[in-house]
């Protein structure tokens, strides 16, 4: 199968000269196998319940998209499809009957996914992966295959660094693809689970969200700046005094610790100082 640059639905993943070659047929439901390389692993129970009500009305307008298995089929691309239909109680639905081998039909189960936007953006990623590890694709080649650029592509797949957990409230939509970029701009994993449930309980937006880490950044800088300053300040008190410094530094008042080791050692120290 050519690659190509794909637009939305079933008649822009298969050329018309491809189409020639496959048809149309009604298949009974029961023939159909589900599909073994399905990347959807959620399925929206509101969009599925506007479909059921839409194939009511006006019935399949789209075939799905099969290929021989054994005496019967195996899915390609319409699962959404095909739940409606087995709900309302069809026993047959329009599908076109395409002859290719593994290799094409989890190609084209992904992109057809992917093109229709009916993928989450953990699902998306996971099926961008799939299209780097399984077909050796480049994150160059797969995004000229859905019609987006690479740097969408990258950004995407950065989502798969993310704690587990993140990722689940990304698949369940609980947070948006914008709050799981900006945690990312965070190296700690509890840090960013600790700010993903926060924009859960407290329904924070993108932009709040940025604020919320650009404020955390800053403050670390600060302490990280002010650790730095104490310890070349405790060198400086050792190197003077030539012995081990501690300084307890607070916000309004602190303490400085010195240490000796004998009644010689302190008067020594005492004499460093000027205080005998």
């Amino acid at each position: 199968m050519t690659r190509k640059v794909l637009g939305r639905g079933l008649s822009a993943l298969i050329s018309d000269e491809e189409q020639k070659r496959d048809y149309i047929d009604q298949l009974d439901v029961g023939r159909i196998k589900p599909n073994r390389y399905q990347p959807r692993e959620e399925f929206n129970k509101e969009k599925l319940n506007e479909l059921i009500s839409s194939i009511k009305e006006k019935g399949v307008v789209q075939p799905i998209l099969v290929r021989p298995s054994g005496n019967d089929y195996e899915l390609i691309a319409g699962e959404r499809r095909l739940r409606a239909v087995k709900s309302i109680g069809y026993t047959q639905i329009p599908a076109m009957i395409k002859d290719v081998d593994d290799m094409n039909a989890i190609e084209l189960a992904l992109i057809e996914n992917i093109q229709r936007e009916e993928l989450n953006p953990i699902e998306e990623a996971r099926a961008y992966q799939r299209l780097l590890d399984e077909f050796s694709f480049t994150q160059e080649m797969v995004g000229q295959a859905v019609g987006k650029d690479r740097a969408t592509v990258a950004n995407s797949l950065r989502l798969l660094a993310l704690p587990k957990k993140i990722q689940e409230f990304l698949s369940k939509t609980m947070i948006t693809a914008g709050h799981a970029k900006v945690l990312l701009s965070l190296s700690s994993a509890e840090k960013q689970i600790e700010l993903s449930k926060k924009v859960i309980n407290k329904g924070l937006s993108v932009r709040a969200l940025e604020k919320l880490v650009t404020k955390k950044k800053t403050a670390k800088r600060t302490a990280f700046t002010e650790d730095s300053n104490m310890r070349s300040i405790e060198e400086r008190i050792q190197e003077r005094l030539g012995t081990k410094v501690r300084i307890n530094h607070g916000k309004k008042r602190g303490t400085i610790q010195i240490e000796y080791y004998s009644n010689e050692d302190l008067e020594r120290i005492l004499r460093v100082l000027n205080c005998i």
